[in-house]
């Protein structure tokens, strides 16, 4: 299934928030995420995250369709978390 995640987390927990969802899926945005996960992968980075944030303070969102394909992506202005990698 395709996912999109946004978190808003504390400062001190910003950085943890980042690398465990960088583990899953790609960073697109500060806080937005992209890409294709089995249930079973969603349910690890459901419980990966949980277990670093606050439930008092913190918030995270998940949207998910069957397939990217239903998608349309738009960028205006500066596209920040590009695939391409660093050599």
């Amino acid at each position: 299934m395709f996912v999109l995640l946004f978190y808003d987390v504390k400062e001190k927990r910003v950085s943890k928030a980042l690398r465990t969802c960088r583990k899953y899926l790609t960073w697109v945005q500060n806080s937005v995420f992209e890409g294709e996960l089995s249930p079973a992968l969603l349910a690890k980075l459901k419980t990966d995250l949980k277990k670093q944030l606050c439930e008092e303070e913190d918030s995270v969102i998940v949207y998910t369709w069957r397939s990217e394909r239903y998608t349309e992506r738009t960028i205006w202005g500066v596209e920040k978390g590009s695939t391409t990698p660093f050599f």
